[in-house]
């Protein structure tokens, strides 16, 4: 069971970063994770969009 585990977890890890880090596109990055993350090219888009700057808006 932990074997199915591990490559699950790798292959949403763009997400859960994006997540962890509070990207305000985390949503979208699950999409992309989710539609496209399959081709390889789709998944290192979504691993490095969960990785850029985060809009901060200060009042």
């Amino acid at each position: 069971m932990e074997f199915a585990l591990v490559p699950l977890l790798l292959y949403f890890l763009p997400w859960i970063i994006a997540l962890i880090r509070g990207h305000h596109n985390a949503g979208a990055i699950f999409l992309l994770n989710v539609l496209l993350g399959w081709t390889f090219i789709g998944w290192i888009v979504a691993f490095i969009w969960s990785f850029t700057s985060i809009r901060r808006y200060y009042v």
